[in-house]
């Protein structure tokens, strides 16, 4: 057995003389376990929120919208899209801001004017609550939100107040109309499933005075939307795209900025862990400060000195990044596929706790825990060989 083995598994063994130094061992080992797979676990929820609010917002938001100036986009233009560009999906749509009315209670909302067979092939959670519902002569689709909140059921009728400008156009005439509810979708966020309502778009052309087939807007679906953006820089009409992304920028800015301060927050957990290493390894130096000059005085290099103290450090710590790996993914498996943590649906948007670690993350994280443990393991293994030879043995 060669020296370094032997002193490695010699100092690993637990002193009764000094019960203290296995003890901050332990609690080092311990530490870094724990810090790394709560931080593993935490990553996993972090960008599994991420992830679900992502997936729900690209339906709600769709993956690009393109808005048109204020005469509007006319039919044409929105065939010569669909020709341009065969890979990708139009659903051209009207809209406007209501009052949703029923008996007394009333109620701000949204409603859009769509051609419910182009839609369902862009809106994944509306195609979800239509099933066989038909649109035409006033009929709607509402959220699940506005059902609840109106006690409301398929083939009742539920009136919305419409704002129209006067002929002087110096004020704001309500206009109410009632439409027969028809389906109604759940697309797990509040703020849509209290707001949103779906109505056929000739319908509402005619409530609002629009001129046919004139629309606000087209809805767009794109697998690359990140890429297939670009090609809206030069429309063949007056008006913009904009992505999914960004309308909701600062949340996702919001998002990301939380994930790396508690990134910051637990990777703390295993420095402070790590000083356990380097409090456990200086003990262990200067317990074995003889030892080790005797050690030198018979012919063992500094090197190999340094390398038992740096392997021990590795040891301690690198066990600790094994075992909190191990437990951190065991963590995530376990809460991802187990219903042991409930959430409230309308907060959070998902009543059960999204959990998906990715590879970057992991790496991230694991390589962060390895180049603590070796800046950890590197000082006291330098202090161990920083030994007077004579005056140790002369004196100790």
């Amino acid at each position: 057995m060669s020296l370094t083995k032997y002193l490695l598994f010699k100092y690993l063994r637990f002193d009764k003389t000094q019960p203290f130094i296995s003890l901050c061992a332990v609690l080092a080992f311990l530490g870094v376990t724990i810090g790394l797979m709560v931080l593993i676990v935490a990553m996993a929820i972090m960008n599994g929120f991420d992830k679900e609010f992502e997936r729900k917002l690209f339906a709600m938001n769709y993956p690009i919208t393109i808005y048109g100036a204020s005469h509007g986009v006319a039919k044409s233009d929105v065939e010569e899209l669909k020709n341009k560009f065969p890979q990708m999906k139009f659903s051209p749509y009207i809209n406007s801001q209501v009052i949703i009315k029923n008996g007394e209670k009333l109620e701000g909302g949204i409603i859009f004017g769509v051609n419910l067979d182009d839609e369902i092939q862009i809106n994944s959670v509306l195609k979800s609550g239509v099933s066989d519902a038909n649109l035409s002569n006033f009929g709607a689709i509402i959220g699940k939100g506005i059902k609840d909140d109106f006690n409301l059921e398929n083939g009742e009728k539920i009136t919305l107040v419409f704002a129209k400008s006067d002929p002087g156009g110096f004020s704001l005439i309500p206009k109410m109309k009632r439409f027969d509810v028809r389906g109604d979708f759940s697309s797990g966020l509040i703020a849509y499933d209290r707001a949103y309502i779906y109505a056929n778009i000739d319908d509402l052309a005619r409530i609002l005075g629009y001129e046919t087939d004139v629309y606000d807007g087209i809805h767009v679906f794109s697998s690359d939307p990140f890429n297939d953006i670009k090609k809206f820089d030069e429309l063949p009409f007056a008006g913009r795209a904009i992505g999914w992304w960004q309308h909701n920028g600062n949340f996702f800015s919001a998002l990301a900025l939380e994930k790396r301060a508690l990134f910051i927050v637990l990777m703390l957990i295993v420095v402070v862990a790590s000083l356990n290493i380097i409090s456990s390894l200086l003990m262990t130096a200067m317990n074995r400060r003889q030892e080790i000059a005797l050690l030198l005085s018979l012919g063992a290099s500094r090197k190999e000195v340094r390398r038992v103290f740096f392997a021990l450090g590795g040891l301690i710590g690198g066990g600790g990044i094994i075992a909190g790996v191990v437990l951190g993914l065991f963590g995530v498996w376990l809460l991802g596929n187990f219903d042991i943590i409930n959430l409230p649906a309308d907060v959070y948007g998902s009543s059960k706790l999204p959990m998906e670690l990715s590879l970057k993350d992991l790496l991230t994280t694991l390589f962060g825990a390895i180049f603590i443990v070796v800046l950890s393991s590197y000082y006291p293994a330098k202090k161990a060989t920083q030994v007077d030879v004579l005056h140790t043995l002369k004196n100790e």
